[in-house]
């Protein structure tokens, strides 16, 4: 029993470190040339998703998201994405036009948003990918397309969101 106690107690102070940690602030490569920076969104819950023009799970979604970026942005909520793959730059507003509605969309490559996500790139991934960042901006955590979220998005985005929203 002490051993499992002592297992409990360092995955707990393990997530906790993780949620506390603030990551480096992120540039997400805007249409008109300019940068636009997470750390502006400091004192909102912050929903960031990378996505993949060509991925058709991505591209619902990015729908999804106008959903929530309505219903929870007048709340403090701010929603923001990036596409990454090799076409990013070049399909950014075809992408924009078709699924993104109400926030902002920019490009990054895939070097930096693993870097970002602290995700191995030897470890691989699947898209799309969605992060939270609290108010204090700490990354709260980070959900990998196969993560067990994307089960039920709605719903566990939606718990999540509450539950950030309640934090000081």
């Amino acid at each position: 029993m002490g051993a499992m106690k002592w297992l409990l107690a360092v995955v707990l102070s393990a997530s906790l470190a993780f949620a506390q940690k603030a990551p480096a602030d992120f540039a997400f490569h805007m249409a008109g040339g300019a940068d636009l920076k997470l750390s502006q969104y400091r004192g909102k819950v912050v929903v960031v998703a990378f996505l993949n023009t060509g991925c058709s799970h991505c591209q619902a979604f990015a729908k999804q998201l106008s959903l929530y970026q309505a219903e929870y942005g007048p709340k403090g909520v701010q929603v923001i994405a990036a596409v990454f793959d090799k076409e990013a730059k070049q399909g950014l507003e075809k992408f924009r036009t078709q699924f993104v509605k109400g926030y902002p969309l920019g490009y990054s490559d895939e070097a930096t948003v693993m870097q970002w996500l602290a995700q191995p790139l030897e470890q691989g991934y699947f898209v799309p990918i969605v992060a939270f960042v609290d108010k204090k901006g700490a990354l709260e955590s980070k959900h990998l397309g196969d993560d067990m979220l994307f089960q039920d998005p709605d719903g566990n985005i939606r718990h999540k969101l509450d539950l950030l929203m309640k934090k000081p």
